[in-house]
């Protein structure tokens, strides 16, 4: 149970450490390409950019991948590869997908095996893959530079060519061996007709003859590999890594998840070796691990080891009050009746919701890694976790620097630093610095703007669905959890994460789908807009936050300096982390899954 998510942490650490080394040496150019390459190199390089320009130029490339994926999608039933037939998704949803997808959130309003043809699954999901997987990692690396007190941060063009061919090809072209050697399907084929073992399972034709299955498929051993590396998560099936094509057995179950940590894990090592301060990116790893630790202990002590109390029975009748303007006193009692245990042997914890296949602790497992590195894909359903467990991915998609993304869970860790650096430094009297450099009134703004906007945008719209019907008649389940359903969506939207609790009804699907979701026009934009703001602000602020700090002359450090490579300064970090999460998100989660574990009908739903 335990050595699933013990294995896991270790071989991705041993792992990350030489990749760590050779991001650096990429990132710093000092690699010697081959001719071919060196040519298209120089026909990307613009020339050196001041931190203004790169983001300009971040910008403009997103803008492009936008018009590129929105007509991708548009002209989908008149390409090839669409031997089912798929038509075109609903505007709204088009929207959404383009905006979760090149922003690297990949948070599904549709279904892909029902909705999207291979045309679209190989133009579209696997370009945004790669590409809007390079755009945190390009961040991260214009800080590092800035930071380093250079005035020009590298040309953004350039960075995202050396991220995409000399770090995430190669490996997204070794892991798809693996996967299909594993069983993954290869082809351009859009599905398969099989008859079943039991005939007519499928029902009859009109000529009385057993229907065969329709097994959809596609190219996923090149999907699902940069899929999971580029911490991307959209699934290539509803069903995510859940189903058997993307997730055949338990080899690739364990490589899904190395996969996912790879690149954030040594992204933070290679922050340190950049700037050649390897024993603070030790520091900064020790805190995320310690985080991370935490999350996957929680959900599996929470939902491996606890029963589901859907299952559990009572053996009398329990009374509660509740608040009712109807009746007197104000209070109102409710009987909730004895109720008989089910006939079900809970001796592995809740499996509701389990794909079982890799162990009893792959699903709680799966559940805290994929939020704490921003992946969202999925290999148990997130709704059916006990309320304690889901906890552990909602904490991970608030706190949002559990090791993250590529480069942006780097970036959101950095402004939790120079809050508390700041914070220290006014306790004890004296002007905060960080990297030897002083941390003015600029930088605090700049940092303050990059932090708040993530709980903003899960809290206001939040309330906002929570409070009309555009979530009331969405959530699949009354009170706290239907509450959790709506906070869940917004805080994957935020966060760029993509997972969902998937009891929200937010699919309006096909554009002639006569019975669409009843709020699904509301959700798509909403989630888009909320994924907009959350991605580009997080990024454009810490660039121009370490342009100005590292232009900063650097002052020799002395006997009241903070230093950053020791663990008190990692305890420094945790609190500060902590501290800020508690205080920004604790009330919403008293109302959603604290409220359902400690119940029963505290909304009276």
């Amino acid at each position: 149970m335990w050595l699933l998510p013990i294995s896991i942490l270790v071989v991705t650490t041993l792992l990350a450490i030489p990749l760590s080394k050779y991001l650096a040496w990429i990132m710093d150019g000092k690699y010697r390409p081959l001719p071919i390459l060196r040519w298209v190199e120089a026909r990307l390089n613009s020339g050196p950019q001041n931190w203004k320009q790169y983001t300009a130029a971040l910008l403009l490339f997103n803008t492009v991948l936008f018009v590129f994926g929105f007509v991708v999608l548009s002209v989908q039933p008149w390409m090839p590869l669409n031997g089912l037939g798929r038509g075109m998704l609903a505007p709204t949803t088009i929207f959404h997908s383009v905006v979760s997808f090149m922003t690297n959130t990949d948070l599904q309003h549709y279904s892909g095996d029902q909705h999207f043809s291979n045309f679209s699954q190989i133009f579209f999901c696997l370009t945004n893959f790669f590409l809007s997987a390079s755009i945190g990692f390009c961040g991260l690396t214009a800080i590092i530079r800035a930071f380093r007190g250079e005035s020009k941060l590298g040309n953004f063009f350039v960075d995202m060519w050396r991220v995409v061919i000399y770090a995430f090809l190669p490996a997204a072209f070794l892991l798809s061996l693996v996967f299909l050697q594993q069983g993954s399907p290869m082809t351009f084929d859009a599905a398969q007709q099989v008859s079943t073992l039991e005939p007519a399972a499928m029902g009859t034709g009109d000529n009385g003859q057993p229907k065969q299955q329709t097994i959809v498929m596609g190219p996923l051993a090149a999907f699902v590999p940069m899929k999971q590396l580029g911490t991307n998560g959209g699934g290539f099936f509803g069903m995510n890594s859940a189903h058997p094509f993307e997730n055949p057995t338990d080899v690739t179950n364990f490589l899904s998840c190395v996969a996912m940590m790879l690149f954030p894990f040594a992204l933070v090592l290679m922050y340190g070796r950049m700037l050649k301060r390897v024993r603070h990116s030790i520091v900064i790893f020790g805190v995320m691990m310690a985080l991370m630790i935490g999350t996957i202990g929680w959900a599996i002590w929470f939902d491996t080891l606890k029963p589901n109390p859907g299952l559990t029975g009572r053996s009398s009748s329990q009374t509660y009050q509740m608040a009712s303007s109807q009746a007197a006193g104000g209070k109102q009692d409710v009987i909730l009746p004895a109720v008989a245990s089910l006939p079900v042997d809970q001796h592995l914890g809740n499996l509701e919701g389990k794909e079982i296949r890799f162990g009893t602790s792959a699903g709680a497992t799966f559940a805290a890694l994929t939020v704490d590195v921003t992946d969202g894909a999925i290999n148990c359903e997130h709704d059916s976790l006990n309320p304690i467990a889901a906890l552990s991915p909602m904490v991970g998609m608030w706190l949002n620097c559990i090791f993250g993304g590529k480069g942006v869970g780097m970036i959101n860790l950095l402004l939790f630093l120079i809050v508390g650096v700041f914070v220290a430094g006014q306790m004890v009297g004296r002007t905060p610095e960080y990297l030897g450099r002083k941390i003015g009134g600029r930088e605090m703004k700049l940092a303050m703007i990059a932090l708040l906007i993530h709980p903003i945008m899960v809290l206001w719209p939040t309330g906002l669905f929570s409070a009309t019907d555009w979530g009331t008649k969405a959530e699949n389940n009354p009170g706290p959890h239907g509450f959790s359903e709506i906070m869940y969506q917004f805080s994957s939207a935020s966060a760029n994460n993509g997972s969902a609790f998937d009891g929200l009804g937010v699919t309006y699907g096909l554009n002639n789908n006569p019975n669409p979701s009843p709020t699904a026009v509301q959700w798509d934009i909403a989630a888009a807009l909320v994924i907009i703001i959350s991605r580009f602000l997080p990024i454009i602020a810490p660039i121009a936050m370490a342009a100005s700090l590292g232009a900063k002359k650097a002052v020799p450090s002395g006997l009241g300096t903070l230093r950053d490579d020791t663990t008190t300064f990692g305890f420094l970090l945790v609190a500060t982390i902590l501290i800020i999460g508690a205080l920004l998100f604790l009330p919403v989660a008293a109302l959603g899954p604290l409220a359902e574990h400690f119940g029963p009908i505290p909304f009276g739903g």
